[in-house]
């Protein structure tokens, strides 16, 4: 994202009449946008359409936008809804989940292995939790807002908020441990044959 961005002002030039000033919080949210609905179940496609649906519906209702509150944050709201509204109209099963993390410096082969393992194996825990627990999760660490924002897009409480990432962190924390018991058990029954 580009933090030097004040969407404010933006929205203030965009309201003014400077229609091509929305490509700024175009640019600023695509990415973020983009991983959240992936993260929501939404296939690749699908998160391109309901990402661009998003920018669209936030452009033509800008002038509803409160102003004291976080664009981020009903920007995602409206692509929440969108995901919801299109599962409910396909009953779209869940996807896999995306890459999570941002593009970082070349890696060896090996690496490159591993770290798709690894995210593989995160993504598929993350898929597991409920939606409640999973929604909360990639607005707080894959799109970094605040409590604030997510109380703003969800329409929680601000302890029930930190109450569901809390939740959330220990069902992974609780899968990731069966994992380690079952694969324990895996080797040693490899071992004694």
């Amino acid at each position: 994202m580009n933090e030097g961005i004040d969407d404010k002002l933006v929205i203030r030039e965009v309201l003014g009449g400077n229609r091509e000033a929305f490509a700024l919080l175009v640019d600023k949210y695509k990415s973020g946008l983009y991983r959240l609905l992936l993260g929501m179940g939404a296939n690749a496609q699908d998160a391109q359409d309901l990402a661009q649906e998003s920018f669209i519906k936030a452009y033509q209702k800008l002038p509803d936008h409160n102003s004291q509150s976080s664009f981020a944050a009903w920007l995602y709201a409206i692509a929440i809804n969108r995901l919801r509204d299109l599962k409910r109209r396909k009953k779209v099963s869940l996807a896999a989940l995306p890459l999570l993390r941002e593009a970082s410096p070349p890696l060896t082969p090996e690496e490159q292995y591993m770290r798709k393992e690894e995210e593989l194996e995160w993504q598929g825990r993350l898929v597991r939790l409920p939606e409640r627990y999973r929604i909360i999760l990639l607005l707080r660490y894959a799109n970094e807002l605040t409590y604030e924002e997510i109380c703003e897009i969800t329409g929680l409480s601000m302890h029930q908020v930190k109450n569901r990432l809390h939740r959330s962190r220990q069902k992974l924390k609780k899968q990731w441990s069966q994992a380690k018991e079952d694969s324990s058990e895996q080797m040693e029954l490899y071992q004694s044959r």
